[in-house]
């Protein structure tokens, strides 16, 4: 007899990270139910998908806001674990719109939870964020680093979805774990599923593969004037395969119970810091493409530099980041180049 396979809900599962986490998912074996808006994204990711693993996952279009809509997908599927993505994401428009961003965080994530604990679904992975530790006084940034007040909206709603996972964890029978990552980039190698922002980006990669695609005509490098090895800020940037995969580690954690509390943290990152201007170096490398780029004013919000000590989620969850820089940006580079065509 054939083992009945595990359901996992995903919210968000048609964003950039979520698609990504899908496929690994389905390629280990899970039955994927997807939640999406499509507020940020697009109902053809679902083709992707299914282009990749042969499996076209269980979808709903729902706003997690809406509570009856997201109790109905309990009552037709015994959940047993949820990845939850589902979230409005850019920082310096959570600076703009903090009411919408406050809204929309933790409205579906409070939703969310009272359904799981109704249903009695009890393992929950939150995608949360490095912002969490604002301009970290030590780096690399280990798990333990203080949460500071945040820079903008976006980060607190992070912080107070953490805080609010680790509320309930004490008193419901919920198991968290919060994956804290860096800056996701790159695209599957297929080049069937990949970050494709509505709009003008809000992160550096799209808008590097959009200039270097002539969408847009220029790169605006915010700051040059960091306390840094080339005045640029550093980031941690991580392939979005490498982030999927250790979203299913930890839930293969959670549903064998090899979690050590009903909360845990983790960092997911390469442990490796690259500024804006080496990134660009890196994109021109393996794209061969010379890029448009002018200097201009930081942006609010940002900080000056964040890269992972990734030592507890190697050693807790068994995994690590294989994939490059290069790696990363070459994928992004080959799914750009199909979204012209």
């Amino acid at each position: 007899m054939s083992e009945i396979k595990k359901k996992i809900l995903v919210t968000g599962g048609l964003g950039f990270i979520g698609s990504h986490t899908v496929v690994a998912l389905q390629e280990r074996g899970f039955e994927v139910i997807i939640i999406d808006d499509l507020s940020n994204s697009r109902v053809e990711v679902l083709d992707g998908i299914f282009s990749i693993s042969g499996i076209k996952p269980i979808f709903y279009q729902i706003d997690l806001r809406d509570k009856p809509k997201v109790k109905r997908v309990f009552e037709e599927h015994k959940i047993d674990g949820v990845i939850h993505f589902a979230a409005s994401k850019a920082v310096g428009e959570s600076v703009e719109k903090p009411l919408l961003y406050y809204g929309n965080n933790l409205i579906s994530l409070l939703n969310l939870l009272g359904v799981m604990v109704q249903h009695k679904s009890e393992n929950i992975i939150f995608s949360s964020s490095c912002t969490v530790y604002g301009q970290a006084d030590k780096l690399p940034i280990t798990e333990n680093a203080p949460t500071k007040p945040a820079e903008s909206p976006y980060g607190n709603t992070k912080q107070i979805g953490e805080e609010i996972l680790r509320d309930v964890a004490k008193v419901d029978p919920i198991n968290v774990i919060a994956l804290r990552y860096f800056n996701p980039i790159g695209a599957h190698e297929t080049a069937k599923i990949g970050e494709l922002p509505l709009g003008v980006p809000q992160n550096l990669i799209p808008f590097v593969t959009q200039t270097a695609a002539g969408i847009r005509k220029e790169l605006s490098v915010f700051g040059n004037d960091y306390p840094t090895t080339d005045g640029t800020a550093v980031r941690d940037y991580i392939h979005v395969v490498d982030l999927a995969e250790a979203h299913v580690a930890a839930l293969e954690r959670l549903l064998k119970g090899k979690n050590k509390s009903k909360f845990e943290t983790f960092n997911v990152g390469t442990g490796k810091g690259s500024s804006v201007l080496e990134v660009i170096q890196a994109f021109e490398r393996v794209s061969g493409k010379k890029l448009n780029y002018k200097i201009v004013g930081r942006r609010e919000g940002d900080i000056t530099a964040a890269y992972a000590d990734t030592s507890l989620v190697n050693t807790e969850l068994g995994w690590t980041s294989k994939l490059s820089l290069e790696d990363a940006l070459d994928s992004a580079w080959k799914w750009q180049q199909k979204q012209v065509k």
